[in-house]
């Protein structure tokens, strides 16, 4: 399995999921995003990327699995 270089942004994981539901994905203004998500608002905000290679290197663990947008993309979460 090939892994991202990069973590999925929440944009990414939106555009998948509006996709498999068939629905649109629209981009919100910050000064809108607590009007619209609401107590969610400031975790979707947040950018905070993160990486196993601190596990891998440490815990000799290595990721076999496909990544949570390739689920998403294949319709894991939507069948």
């Amino acid at each position: 399995m090939v892994l991202p270089k990069k973590p999925s942004r929440l944009n990414s994981i939106a555009e998948a999921i509006g996709k498999q539901l068939n629905v649109p994905v629209v981009s919100i203004a910050p000064e809108k995003a607590a009007e619209h998500f609401g107590w969610f608002a400031q975790m979707a905000a947040i950018d905070c990327p993160t990486s196993s290679k601190w596990t891998q290197e440490h815990l000799n663990w290595h990721p076999t699995l496909p990544t949570l947008l390739v689920d998403i993309e294949n319709g894991v979460y939507t069948k």
